[in-house]
């Protein structure tokens, strides 16, 4: 019997109804490349490989690796022994399609590292945080509305495909789950940027929510700037939408003497 380790955030999944619901969703075919995160005990290891004659698991607990290798042999199961934060998706192929139901302690950077990977990637399916798939699929002008929403936005096509509640699992979590799934936009959906002073932006705009965007992005962006833009300043960072802040960054690459 496996106790659930604190440390490694593990909720086990136990409800059937929950589990074939998610599966039904992911719609598994064989010759997909399938990365399961977090097997935990199996709850959807052990349904994806009655429909997938082979499938990659990423876990940290060793118990649970040697749980994993015991029930099931190596050119079913290739189990990868590491720290999925750290881990390289790129090393297993192209059109990857990747689940799991994710502790909810590293969800959020965990996310930002698979974005790394948005161009190997097909979809991806994750049991999160409610609260945090609240954030990824919010709207402007919303308190849920913040830099994960238009990090993952600029990057992806997300849909909310259903709610679970903490009975579901073992231990019960104190908070409210949903399952969400991510499509990675094409290179034609995407507006062409620096990523890395797009991304500078969004941080700097949202590490003062209260604060006017006069205030936060000032020292990146002058008066006239905000003018040439027609963005009013005295705005704060969550009232402007994803194709503001795009039109920041392309500002800013193109006026490089304004940036520190």
């Amino acid at each position: 019997m496996h106790t659930p380790r604190k440390r490694f955030g593990q909720n086990f999944l136990i409800d059937d109804g929950i589990i074939h619901a998610i599966v039904n969703a992911i719609h598994p075919q064989p010759g997909e490349t399938v990365v399961e995160i977090g097997p935990g005990l199996g709850a959807l290891t052990r349904p994806l490989l009655e429909r997938l004659p082979h499938l990659h698991a990423v876990e940290l607990d060793r118990d649970i690796v040697a749980r994993l290798q015991r029930s099931w042999p190596a050119d079913r199961l290739t189990v990868h022994s590491c720290d999925a934060l750290k881990f390289d998706f790129g090393s297993l192929g192209t059109g990857l399609r990747i689940i799991g139901n994710l502790p909810y302690n590293i969800s959020t950077p965990l996310l930002f590292h698979l974005m790394e990977f948005s161009a190997q990637i097909r979809d991806m399916t994750f049991m999160l945080q409610k609260e945090v798939v609240e954030r990824m699929v919010a709207e402007p002008c919303s308190n849920d509305y913040g830099r994960l929403t238009i990090m993952l936005q600029r990057r992806f096509h997300l849909e909310w495909l259903l709610d679970v509640p903490p009975t579901a699992f073992n231990p019960p979590p104190r908070v409210d789950s949903a399952v969400v799934r991510l499509i990675p936009k094409t290179a034609a959906e995407i507006v062409a940027l620096d990523d890395a002073l797009f991304a500078r932006i969004v941080q700097t705009a949202f590490s003062q929510r209260r604060k006017t965007l006069k205030n936060t992005l000032g020292s990146l962006l002058k008066p006239e700037g905000f003018a040439a833009l027609g963005i009013d300043s005295t705005l704060r960072a969550e009232a402007l939408p994803l194709a503001d802040y795009e039109r920041i960054a392309q500002h800013l690459a193109d006026s490089p003497a304004i940036q520190t």
